[in-house]
């Protein structure tokens, strides 16, 4: 049983395996221990509009002045769910950075909290994207997911491609072409050493044969 299990162990294709659902395991791990480290379901989101962009012209694309007090589009956001009352409200660059449920509808926004407003004793949040001419209309306190604690530039773009269709055939062709080539790289290598001891053998024999001669000569 410990000799078969040995077998299977150093068994290249065995290990393949047990790569990719240790992989997938960690990044589920990741995932979900994330959400419960920042309380909150959204951990991280991409960024996928401009209007947190202040930069006139093509420069909202991420690529361009990664390190800016805004938002980008392909900039990957950390999250964080908080106490509402600890949202700081104050017009670019003071007011915290809030992601929210748009007041009709599940679609995510992140924008500038700007101001706060209470009425009818309940709480409502002013927010502007920082690129955007006007606020927007007041939200309840309650729609609020978190509040933006880290920018990563670039990174989301990764994520906007997934969200295409076409962006999922290719990282999913991707994959397919990465675990056959790890699958068949044990064939080849095994191969190599079979052609290598063949080549041996024929230069062995080659050279015995060209003693032979020579001795019959003499």
């Amino acid at each position: 049983m410990t000799s078969t299990f040995k077998q299977l162990w150093k068994n290249e294709y065995v290990q393949t395996v047990i790569m990719i659902v240790l992989i997938i395991v960690i990044v589920i791990g990741f995932w979900y221990g994330s959400r419960a480290a920042l309380n909150t379901d959204y951990p991280m989101l991409a960024v996928a509009s401009g209007s947190m962009c202040m930069l006139p012209g093509p420069y909202c694309d991420g690529w361009s002045h990664p390190f800016a007090r805004t938002l980008h589009v392909g900039d990957l956001i950390v999250v964080e769910g908080v106490n509402v009352s600890d949202i700081k409200a104050a017009p670019y660059p003071d007011g915290d950075i809030i992601v929210f449920h748009q007041l009709y509808g599940d679609e995510l926004i992140v924008h500038r909290a700007i101001e706060k407003r209470t009425q009818d004793g309940t709480l409502y949040f002013v927010t502007k994207g920082d690129g955007n001419p006007s606020p927007d209309q007041p939200i309840p306190a309650d729609h609020v997911i978190g509040k933006v604690i880290l920018r990563i530039p670039w990174i989301g773009h990764l994520a906007l491609i997934m969200r295409n269709s076409s962006g999922v055939y290719l990282v999913v062709a991707l994959i397919i072409i990465l675990v056959v080539i790890e699958l068949l790289m044990p064939v080849f290598r095994s191969k190599k050493p079979e052609a290598t001891q063949q080549e041996g053998n024929r230069e062995g024999s080659d050279s015995a044969s060209s003693t032979t001669t020579t001795e019959a000569a003499i």
